[in-house]
């Protein structure tokens, strides 16, 4: 397993869902329910990109394309997963902006190269806590949509407290993999993460 002081950055075999790079995003598992699982990620250094579009699939395409041409001029190794960061307030055929990110292998972690593209740049997410929703098939713009609608929902039944103004999409394979992929929703915990389902939270209120 690989480490930095900073950032779970390891083998992927680590994790069920990586199986298509040598290096994965690590995590604390903080609980899980039926609807969704609360997780514990340390600061971690990413390549990322920003792109103005009236549509995730549209702007997916063009960030990725920017991201994997840095990691291929500097010879750095795919690792998983992708995110894209967008507003929940984005609609289609009404602009938003969207930010992809590669996540940086252990070896790039403290040093990373910079960009020579001006699109590029290294992007230091801080120490989270995020709930998360996976799923399988193709994420899209709709069916990013539909899932992050779900996550929020079951959210809102037990009373968690989450950033709503945004989510991230997050996905584990590459464009070429058609079967068996894994994709996320995350929306960043605020105050404390909440574990229980409604009906056990209603029930604590009763001595």
């Amino acid at each position: 397993m690989f480490f930095t002081a900073e950032a779970r950055v390891g083998n992927s075999s680590e994790l069920n869902v990586c199986t298509e790079t040598e290096q994965c995003l690590l995590f604390d598992l903080i609980c899980k329910t039926d609807d969704y699982e609360v997780r514990h990620y340390d600061s971690v250094n990413w390549v990322s990109t920003d792109e103005k579009s009236w549509s995730m699939d549209y702007a997916s395409i063009k960030a990725f394309r920017r991201l994997f041409g840095y990691i291929k001029r500097n010879n750095i190794k795919m690792t998983a997963p992708v995110t894209l960061k967008l507003s929940d307030k984005t609609s289609f055929f009404r602009t938003g902006i969207y930010t992809m990110s590669f996540l940086l292998p252990v070896e790039h972690q403290q040093s990373p190269i910079q960009p020579t593209d001006e699109k590029v740049y290294i992007n230091k997410v801080p120490d989270m806590k995020v709930y998360v929703r996976s799923y399988g098939g193709w994420m899209m713009s709709w069916t990013d949509r539909s899932q992050a609608k779900t996550l929020s929902s079951a959210l809102d039944s037990v009373g968690a407290e989450y950033n709503g103004s945004f989510h991230y999409a997050v996905g584990y394979n590459s464009p070429m993999t058609l079967f068996k992929r894994h994709n996320e929703v995350w929306y960043v915990v605020q105050d404390e993460p909440v574990c229980g389902s409604s009906e056990e939270r209603d029930m604590s209120h009763i001595s």
